[in-house]
């Protein structure tokens, strides 16, 4: 039977493409943005830098600061790639979310397998790429190829995974060709563009694509429900026969928009700890942010990799701040190794 060599857990945002001096294009978007959601109650901008105004993040914020933490994501990515490398698997399933790149108010699957034999990136058009909002276009580079690229899938885990996910309670969505989303592409979802550019180095091996509905009610699956879903992909891919290597990738996360270093430490100790407990028990309340709800791409790893009591190895932890505010993204890298 098939075997797991690796789990990742990743973030991915823009600002690890953007230069520090550009993160404050992200800043003046969320200057602009109405919403910002903090431990369960939403604020615009001037009324969460008020509820924030005594933590402290002009310290943060200083460019020095923004470029020692852009540094240290750098390198935890290099120590990604690397680890990836070294486990040399011959498949990988990833798992990642959609954020109406190709799915629609016609249909939104809370989990939906890819079953196709290919999926394509390719740049976005002019147009799409005027629709931006600031501080976005500048970090495409780290999702998508200069030109069309086809990414080789493995339709025979897909189609087996979706069948042993059926038997085991999980009425997956099937797809064997991405629909055209909002805009009119079926570019492959950021989520699966960063893992392809910046974990394989454009070398992309065949993979199982998984999508897990994590911004959009009010069918998103619980925590609780994409641990266990994370237990019968890894129960599923441990059945697979024949002797291939096998990676489970988790790709976003985690607090987004908002910092939430408390919240963002209490998972990973729990993560590297094997605290199931915990981590089923997160409250939808604090994942109200589709960009923190990214966390639940990493929590099937956690499920599957915990199935096999393996531990977390966690490579670092980076809070990237961008405004006095305390809003940006935080960013994780860490790895479970059998």
């Amino acid at each position: 039977m098939a075997q797991i060599v690796l789990g990742l857990g990743t973030s991915h945002g823009p600002q690890l493409f953007l230069k520090p001096e550009q993160w404050e294009l992200r800043a003046q978007a969320d200057r602009q943005n109405k919403q910002h959601w903090f431990r369960g109650n939403s604020y615009d901008y001037p009324a969460l830098a008020a509820h924030r105004a005594n933590d402290g993040f002009e310290a943060q914020i200083t460019l020095p600061a923004k470029q020692a933490h852009y540094d240290r994501c750098q390198r935890a990515i290099g120590a990604i790639a690397d680890v990836y490398a070294t486990a040399a698997p011959d498949i990988a399933v990833i798992i990642g979310n959609d954020q109406s790149e190709i799915f629609t108010e016609e249909n939104i699957p809370a989990f939906c397998v890819f079953w196709g034999d290919s999926i394509e990136n390719f740049p976005r058009s002019p147009e799409e790429i005027a629709a931006l909002t600031p501080g976005i276009a500048p970090a495409e580079i780290g999702y998508r190829p200069d030109v069309r690229t086809q990414y080789p899938c493995y339709p025979e885990l897909g189609k087996h995974m979706i069948a042993s996910l059926m038997n085991d309670g999980f009425d997956v969505a099937q797809s064997r060709r991405f629909p055209k989303g909002p805009r009119g592409s079926n570019a492959a979802p950021h989520a699966f563009g960063y893992v392809f550019r910046r974990v394989m180095q454009d070398k992309p091996i065949p993979h199982v694509p998984v999508l897990v509905n994590t911004h959009y009610p009010p069918n998103r699956p619980s925590a609780k429900r994409c641990f266990d879903f994370g237990r019968a992909i890894g129960r599923a891919v441990r059945s697979f026969p024949g002797d291939a290597r096998i990676a489970i990738i988790g790709s976003g996360g985690l607090t987004h928009y908002v910092i939430d270093e408390e919240f963002d430490r209490g998972v990973l100790r729990a993560m590297q700890a094997g605290d199931t407990a915990t981590i089923t028990a997160i409250d939808e309340a604090m994942l109200q942010s589709g960009g923190t709800a990214e966390l639940k791409n990493w929590i099937p790893v956690f499920g599957a990799m915990t199935e096999m009591k393996v531990p977390m190895q966690l490579i670092d932890y980076v809070p990237c701040y961008r405004s006095p505010a305390g809003t940006g993204n935080a960013m994780a890298f860490a790895y479970w190794r059998p």
